[in-house]
């Protein structure tokens, strides 16, 4: 879809200001210091300390500032223009200097000139990108020579069933766009908004080949049959920080995580 970008930035604008004010976001406590980072990522970040970061899909910076607290130079970039400016803002109550730039993801090299030691990536990404192949160069693009590349994300098996999780719903496969129209936000399902969107859905052969093509070597790749939110329905929090689909327990994996190296 051409207008797919539209689409999903009035979407996206229309979340921040609810997503601010949920308690999903914590935005208080993240004010006094809480990381918004979970140990599924931290794993694999490993030292940040003097690193140079590049944070793709940011929304309003939370993970970026706090990476920004643990050392490291942190450039963050998202497609809302209203979740920059809130990511600004945060920045400058929490004291970082945390770079936040506004633009789509294969964009990005018309508008950033710079290579990273880190690009960094996690959890509702990729599924707003229609080509993975473009995503990967862009990722390669910025990275030095054995720099890493880390990322966190939903597993392609949880979008394939319907939202209250009945059946299969979706296919498994990049088939085709998915356009729906959603009542409120997974941060909030209360929230007084409905908006469009369009989103594919990942195999995660296509992530994987489509990040080794571009001279990227797999290092750690890693499934886990729990989530660090809950923000699916019908969840369970069996440990503390660690959710479940209720009917399904952990027989399937709601999250992934890779990291892998420039050559």
């Amino acid at each position: 879809m051409e207008n797919y970008l539209d689409i999903n930035k009035n979407s996206w604008n229309a979340r921040v200001e609810p997503h601010l004010e949920s308690d999903f976001y914590f935005v208080d406590e993240f004010l006094k210091g809480r990381n918004s980072l979970n140990s599924i990522e931290l794993d694999l970040l490993g030292d940040v300390i003097g690193k140079s970061i590049l944070h793709l899909q940011c929304h309003f910076g939370q993970d970026s500032i706090s990476l920004s607290r643990m050392g490291a130079q942190v450039t963050g970039i998202d497609l809302s223009d209203k979740a920059i400016d809130a990511a600004r803002e945060l920045a400058g109550k929490c004291g970082t200097d945390t770079k936040f730039i506004c633009t789509d993801v294969y964009n990005l090299p018309n508008v950033l000139n710079e290579k990273f030691d880190i690009v960094f990536t996690s959890y509702g990404t990729i599924g707003w990108l229609p080509d993975l192949n473009k995503w990967a160069n862009v990722v390669s693009h910025f990275l030095k020579p054995d720099g890493d590349f880390v990322m966190a994300e939903f597993h392609p098996i949880v979008w394939m069933y319907d939202d209250d999780f009945e059946g299969v719903a979706y296919n498994y496969f990049n088939e085709k766009p998915i356009v729906e129209t959603s009542e409120g936000t997974y941060a909030d399902q209360s929230a007084n908004i409905v908006q469009d969107y369009v989103s594919w859905n990942h195999p995660l052969s296509d992530v994987l080949q489509d990040l080794m093509d571009k001279d990227l070597i797999l290092e750690n790749f890693r499934e886990f049959d729990w989530s660090p939110y809950a923000c699916f329905r019908h969840v369970e929090e069996f440990e503390k920080g660690k959710w479940r689909i209720t009917k399904f327990g952990n027989k399937i994996p709601l999250v992934y995580a890779i990291k892998a190296k420039k050559r």
